[in-house]
């Protein structure tokens, strides 16, 4: 019986998370999200991003723990938006998530993205 080489796996490459300006464009522009809704949203991400710029000025009371909460808890609002009519932007926040809070909660990457200036995606 000859012998028959194994083939070795592929690795799957995952995409690269997003970024602020990319996941704030596709929110934008995907229409399993109603118009109200979004500015509701955006006045919650501007909230959470304002919390952040207070905590890495050190001048507010909430800690790094309860940022977390509140960021999970958005994200959970907005995935339960998306899950059943845009999967695929669902799917891709769902694996910026890590990246995202990263730069959220390391003051150098907060102040590099431009976000402790005040800019919004």
């Amino acid at each position: 019986m000859p012998k028959v080489a194994a083939v070795p796996a592929v690795p799957q490459l995952s995409p690269a998370p997003l970024d602020f300006k990319s996941l704030a464009s596709r929110l934008r522009e995907t229409r399993a999200i109603g118009v109200l809704t979004k500015l509701a949203l955006k006045n919650e991400v501007d909230d959470l991003v304002d919390k952040f710029r207070t905590y890495h000025k050190r001048q507010g009371t909430a800690t790094l723990a309860e940022l977390r909460r509140n960021y999970d808890m958005l994200l959970l609002k907005v995935l339960s938006l998306l899950q059943d009519s845009d999967p695929p932007l669902a799917r891709d926040i769902v694996r910026s998530r890590a990246a995202i809070w990263s730069i959220l909660e390391d003051p150098r990457k907060f102040t590099e993205s431009n976000l402790m200036a005040g800019a919004t995606p």
